[in-house]
Formats: structure tokens, C-alpha cells, sequence
């Protein structure tokens, strides 16, 4: 290490905890605004006085309507959807990272119909035999998908373009299964419910679902902080990664299962939900930087955020009805997808 290197280290180390001040308080207040927002707005300070009745257990006057709706519906909502946006914008960097395409995400490459599609066997034609569990159908259909989707791909010639290509067909093999799986089993009521489901829908969402997907996204954000390093080294090609001494099949399967399991989890919990893998880590590219310590934070953030914005938004654009959150992530990201293409475009 050189001497002029000391110093930038520790300015570095220096503004590690204001950024993290102001990642967290971005974050608590983008969940204040979830819980505050809505048909029926609420003061923050009615919200406080319930959550420190409900959290510390302190005496204060709330009204048991507004504490039902701020505990029990919008506040497990809002944090479900930030555990959603957190995995997969983490996912989508991942696979960007690991199959160096910018196109790559769980949506695009197949693995939200397949988890979708294992969901919806195991909740309509009953598979496993209620021995499986709605998230376990998911994780074996999002595995499906992308071992099909890879398969395909290699067959094709390996390359990034046939990722993609694979991906789209993958994608359509799936959700046409899922549709299929609705027409035979799915009486009108269930397959109503269903559809909307697929389109993204939060509002079921209650406390159980809370401690399945804040776990799983933090499990995701670990496992991407720890192989930081190797991502970096992965954006060079594996080749390039391998010489740099990482182990590059075991990195792989850690991240990729990583990324099956998250998407799995948050299809299950609020059905599939695209262009936020896709966005969100190009987005966070011009903010942080190239270096995964620094992004992988930056884009758990970013979708974390994003996806409570999300929410906010399908709760009020249609006075007296709840958009689904797909609907809403689709009208973002379908433009920033078209840039993305026009720019890699560009670099040709």
C-alpha cells in the first residue's frame, strides 16, 4: 500500500457511518411515508403514539381504529414491500453481475414465472399433497426456470444475447403452464384472485408474511456483501475471476441460489414483480459506482425505497382501488428498460 493510499482509506472509513445514518434514515422515512400515506391519512405523530404503544408498550391515547389500520395493514405491508424491493434489486445485480448482461433480472430471465408457476401448483392443483409449502413450490419452480432458461442458453451458444432470448422463452413456457394450471383447477372466484395476485398485490400481506420476507432479503443482502469481492472480480468475465483466485463454481452456487430463494420467497408472499432487478442496480451504478461494497448497500437501499414508493402509488392512483403494484413498477421500468438498451446500444 502506497502512502498516498492511507489517507483515502480513512476518509473512506470516515464517511462509512454518515452514510449509513443517511441510508437508515432515508429508509425509516420512506417507511413513515408508507404508513402515513393513504386513502385515509394519518398524522405521524397518531402513527407514533401507536407504534410506541404497540412496540414499548407505553400509555397513550390511540384510537383502536386508526392502531388496527396502522398495525395491522399498513405498516407489515409497507415493510413486506421494502423486504421485496430489497431482494430483488439484489437479485437483479447479482445476475447482472454473473451472467455480464444488463438486460439480466429474475423477471426477464424466467424465474418469476417459474416461481410463480410452482406457487400456483402447489395452491391450486394441490401438488406436494399439502406436504409443500406455497414459498417451497415457488423455490422449486424459480429452480426449474432457471435451469431450463441456462440450459437453453448454452445449447443456443452461450452467450449473453441468448440468455435473454432463452429467458423470454422460458418466461412464456412457464406462464403459459400457469395459465393452464388456473383454466383446469381454478374455480372464477380463485382464479380472479389469482390473476390479480400475479400482477403484484401487497394487500394481503400481514405479520407472518413480515418475518418470512425481511429474513430472506437480509439473508440476500449478507451473502452478496460477503462475495463483494468476488463480484467484482466476476464483472470481468469468469475467466478473469478464476485467475484472481475465486472459487468460481461455489460463488455461483451461493449467489444463484441466493437469488432463486428471494425470488421465491417474495413471488409467494406478493406475486411477480418486474423491472425492479432491472432498474433499480443500473440506476445505482451512476450514484455508487462499479465496486459491489459500495453497490450492493446502495441497491438494497434503492429498492427497498423504490418499492414502498411503489406501493404508495398503487394505493393512490385510482381513487377507491388498489392498483397492482406491478402495474406501477412496469410503468417505470419499461422506459428505463428501453434506455438501457439505447445506451448499451450506444457503446457498440
Amino acid at each position: 500500500m502506497t502512502e498516498s493510499a492511507i489517507p483515502v482509506g480513512r476518509a473512506s472509513r470516515r464517511l462509512l457511518i454518515p452514510r449509513v445514518a443517511m441510508g437508515l434514515g432515508l429508509l425509516l422515512a420512506a417507511v413513515l411515508a408508507g404508513v402515513v400515506i393513504g386513502e385515509t391519512p394519518l398524522p405521524p405523530g397518531q402513527v407514533a403514539n401507536v407504534l410506541a404503544h404497540k412496540l414499548f408498550g407505553a400509555s397513550l391515547l390511540v384510537d383502536p381504529i386508526d392502531a388496527g389500520i396502522i398495525w395491522n395493514y399498513r405498516l407489515p405491508r409497507t415493510l413486506v414491500a421494502a423486504g421485496c424491493g430489497t431482494a430483488l434489486a439484489l437479485s437483479g445485480l447479482v445476475l447482472q453481475t454473473l451472467v455480464r448482461n444488463a438486460l439480466a433480472d429474475p423477471y426477464l430471465l424466467g424465474v418469476s414465472a417459474g416461481a410463480s408457476t410452482g406457487a400456483v401448483a402447489v395452491t391450486i392443483m394441490g401438488l406436494g399433497a399439502g406436504a409443500i409449502g406455497i414459498s417451497a413450490g415457488a423455490f422449486m419452480g424459480a429452480a426449474m426456470a432457471f435451469g431450463l432458461v441456462a440450459t437453453l442458453a448454452r445449447a443456443a451458444g452461450g452467450g449473453s444475447a441468448q440468455l435473454v432470448l432463452a429467458g423470454i422463452a422460458g418466461s412464456q413456457l412457464f406462464n403459459a403452464l400457469t395459465s393452464f394450471f388456473i383454466a383446469k383447477s381454478a374455480n372464477a372466484e380463485q382464479a380472479r384472485g389469482i390473476m390479480f395476485w400475479l400482477l403484484g398485490n401487497l394487500s394481503g400481506v400481514r405479520w407472518p408474511d413480515v418475518t418470512l420476507a425481511l429474513p430472506a432479503a437480509c439473508m440476500g443482502l449478507v451473502a452478496c456483501l460477503w462475495h463483494a469481492r468476488s463480484m467484482d472480480a466476476f464483472s470481468f468475465g469468469a475467466a478473469s475471476a478464476a485467475s484472481l483466485g475465486v472459487s468460481v463454481r461455489r460463488v455461483t452456487l451461493v449467489l444463484l441460489g441466493a437469488v432463486t430463494l428471494m425470488t421465491a420467497i417474495m413471488v409467494s408472499l406478493v406475486g411477480a414483480i418486474g423491472f425492479v432487478g432491472l432498474v433499480v442496480p443500473h440506476a445505482m451504478r451512476f450514484i455508487a459506482g462499479t465496486r459491489h461494497r459500495a453497490l450492493i448497500p446502495a441497491t438494497a437501499l434503492a429498492g427497498a425505497v423504490f418499492m414502498i414508493a411503489a406501493d404508495i402509488t398503487s394505493r393512490m392512483m385510482i381513487p377507491g382501488q388498489v392498483v397492482p403494484i406491478g402495474v406501477v413498477t412496469a410503468l417505470v421500468g419499461a422506459p428505463g428498460f428501453a434506455l438501457i438498451m439505447i445506451r448499451n446500444r450506444g457503446r457498440r
